[in-house]
């Protein structure tokens, strides 16, 4: 399965020079290079958005494959790659450790290394793949399909985590994403893998079939580039198609996840969210909106505080808030979006179905001697389901709340579809770290491929408003505090193609790139 033979015998120029010494590369200095490699990958992600690195790091990887003796050799390099992509893209999370409550710091290396070591299987395996394809080409086209499918899996299995998949590059600009319209996140990950990594054919030498790979890699993106923008430039403009009769305040009080639950300063961050929902409010306002666990108290069991909450409410209008639930018999606790109304009565309550592990409950708690990483000892319990809440004087909503809006083709009921999104999330947690620009990233390509606006309230930032195009209309930046006074935009006219057949763009894609894997082989 080497090639480093072949490829020292190429030409004499700077490309296949540098072919040549991956190609010699072995042990300890081969597995750097992929890890290096795979952290250079990361500023193809948001919030860089810097994904033509790819042209550079994709073929560089398969040419450095192409030297791996036996398949361990293959996986272990992809392994390398992946540890390098995932540390680098998920630093973040370590500083939820650092301002837990329960004192987590000393878990910060597993954070750190960890999750992307178990991450990291999924690249090793694709990397095993496509070490037996007999060309370079080949080799590249079966990494595409088993990279992207690894995706999809990861994004399922274990509760699913599909975070940072390399179809977010195309995030920015507008023109690029609107493709998830057809295809999904996922069709969109197989485009950006399938287009960076075609250069890889330089090394099977001047030939039609390398030449026509190139100008496919280079191609693709600008005709899907274009594409979007000519369904943009038939799109309304920006902030034009709005829902008429209804206006909504989201409220960012920027209160620090250290601050956040201390009952000493409960009254204060409560005061600044009843400042902030009623200073300057337009009369056009009718619905006010506060990010997730806004109130750090039970709502239900404190009409004291609820009736404050109702001040704030315009006439005939609603607070929709993040909070805690809980039930005394059994015992039982929810991460919840409560509905208050203007007599202070909580009218609606829709729990959160898709929990995060360690930081909402504790798998197998029965034999991890651990507490999660939120406030109190009792794990929160997964509500029902994704499910359309039909409020006054509000079109009908599909609440996500934090976690809950990255998972493509689960953010809504489709048997009682909504004409908007709402987020709620508190990625204060995360402090000025590219997680909540990541996270806004993903939230925005939920609008793109379910062709529904989307209004995101995040307590420390970044709140938004983002129309079915993935537009954004308005934005309050991370760690500032304000509001943001918006109408609702529309719904698109049409219902997307991701939204009517999900991920079969997706299995057309991938079946499609197995073709070309057989008629790419070398004759």
């Amino acid at each position: 399965m080497t090639e480093a033979a072949n490829d020292a015998a190429r030409p004499s120029k700077p490309a296949f020079r540098y072919i040549a010494w991956l190609a010699r590369l072995s042990g300890w200095r081969s597995n750097l290079a992929a890890a290096v490699l795979g952290v250079l990958a990361t500023l193809s992600l948001p919030p860089v958005h810097a994904w033509p690195v790819l042209y550079v790091v994709f073929p560089s990887f398969l040419w450095l494959l192409g030297s791996a003796v036996r398949g361990r050799v293959a996986f272990v390099l992809g392994w390398w790659f992946g540890l390098g992509l995932f540390g680098a893209s998920l630093y973040w999370i370590g500083n939820a450790l650092l301002i837990s409550a329960g004192g987590y710091g000393w878990l910060l290396p597993l954070a750190a290394l960890g999750l992307p070591a178990l991450l990291a299987v999924y690249s090793g395996i694709a990397s095993l793949v496509a070490w037996y394809g007999s060309s370079h080409l080949q080799r590249g086209l079966l990494f595409t399909f088993a990279w992207v499918l690894g995706e999809w899996v990861r994004g399922h299995l274990f509760t699913g985590f599909p975070w940072n998949l390399f179809g977010y590059g195309w995030a920015k600009p507008d023109e690029l994403i609107q493709v998830a319209a057809v295809v999904g996140i996922y069709g969109v990950s197989l485009l950006v893998v399938l287009s960076t990594m075609l250069p890889v054919a330089l090394a099977d030498g001047a030939s039609r079939r390398a030449f026509v790979a190139l100008v496919i890699g280079f191609v693709l993106p600008a005709a899907v580039w274009i594409s979007g923008g000519v369904r943009l430039q038939m799109a309304p403009a920006l902030g034009e198609a709005v829902v008429e009769d209804v206006g909504l305040r989201i409220v960012q009080p920027s209160i620090s996840q250290r601050e956040k639950w201390l009952p000493d300063l409960r009254q204060r961050n409560m005061a600044r969210f009843l400042e902030l929902s009623r200073i300057d409010l337009p009369s056009w306002i009718t619905h006010v909106i506060w990010p997730e666990t806004a109130a750090t108290f039970f709502v239900e069991e404190d009409a004291v505080m609820r009736h404050a909450m109702a001040s704030v409410i315009p006439d005939g209008g609603l607070l929709l808030t993040g909070a805690p639930r809980r039930q005394a018999e059994p015992t039982t606790l929810w991460n919840s979006l409560l509905v208050v109304d203007k007599l202070g009565l909580v009218v609606e309550s829709y729990d959160k179905a898709h929990l995060v592990p360690f930081g909402e409950y504790v798998p197998f708690r029965s034999i991890l001697p651990m507490d999660k990483f939120v406030q109190g000892q009792l794990d929160y319990t997964p509500g029902a389901g994704i499910r359309t809440l039909r409020l006054r004087g509000l079109p009908p909503v599909s609440a996500l709340v934090c976690y809950e809006v990255i998972f493509p083709g689960r953010v809504i009921n489709r048997a009682d579809p909504p004409a908007w999104l709402l987020n709620v999330t508190n990625d204060a947690w995360y402090g000025e770290t590219a997680g909540p620009h990541q996270h806004l990233a993903i939230a925005r390509v939920r609008a793109v491929e379910e062709g529904r606006p989307l209004v995101r309230a995040a307590n420390t930032g970044i709140s938004a408003v983002i129309d079915a195009y993935g537009r954004t209309v308005h934005s309050l930046g991370l760690n500032g505090e304000g509001v943001i006074d918006s109408r609702l935009p529309e719904m698109a006219t049409h219902a997307t193609y991701f939204a009517r057949s999900g991920d079969l763009g997706l299995v057309v894609m991938l079946a499609t790139v197995l073709i070309a894997v057989v008629f790419s082989k070398p004759t």
